[in-house]
């Protein structure tokens, strides 16, 4: 179970500049719910099945089965399914939080990748990463999507929204000023000459 919770920590880096997990989440309790739960210390292997629900903290991770592979205490590979799997987790400083999901997400802790397979799309305040393949090294920062050579159809897609920047505090808005003139005119009568 511990190890599992360094690939939880892990998966917060899951596209560049979008994921810093929160800080305080690593403290927090871990909660495991589902169906079943399948532990073989001796193979190296837990699986749990069944509407998989992991929340530790602003981390929450849905799953229709989650299959982790240790060797000497040490994640090696960690796998979610669903309908998708879903990832959501706060990341320090931001008022949104980021959102993962595919039909299958993995994590190989030597290599420090992470891939989200089959409609995976990862989204942070209005702004989305679409592909039938995402892959991330964290080790590098790097995020490379797109499916196999030769795939019809696969294409990366990313919306990123405009930024916006707070308004004046002494500007009216445009909208406001043609109801002020309008009001003005009814209490100051017009004289006719």
């Amino acid at each position: 179970m511990r190890n599992f919770i360094v690939w939880l920590a892990l998966i917060g880096g899951m596209a560049p500049g979008l994921v810093a997990a929160l800080s305080t989440d690593r403290n927090q309790p871990m909660y495991v719910e589902a169906d079943r739960a399948d532990i073989d210390d001796k193979r190296g292997v837990s699986v749990y099945r069944g509407n998989v629900k992991i929340t530790q903290g602003t981390l929450q991770l849905t799953a229709a089965e989650l299959t982790v592979h240790s060797k000497n205490g040490d994640i090696v590979k960690a796998i979610a399914v669903g309908q998708p799997a879903t990832y959501r987790q706060r990341p320090d400083g931001k008022e949104k939080d980021v959102e993962a999901e595919a039909l299958r997400m993995e994590y190989f802790a030597h290599a420090q990748k992470i891939t989200l397979l089959d409609k995976a799309e990862v989204r942070q305040a209005g702004d989305t990463f679409r592909s039938d393949e995402i892959h991330y090294d964290i080790a590098k920062d790097v995020v490379n999507a797109g499916g196999s050579a030769g795939t019809p159809g696969d294409r990366v897609r990313i919306t990123i929204q405009p930024k916006t920047k707070p308004a004046a505090k002494d500007a009216t808005p445009a909208a406001e000023a043609p109801a002020t003139e309008a009001k003005d005119a009814k209490t100051k009568p017009e004289v006719e000459q």
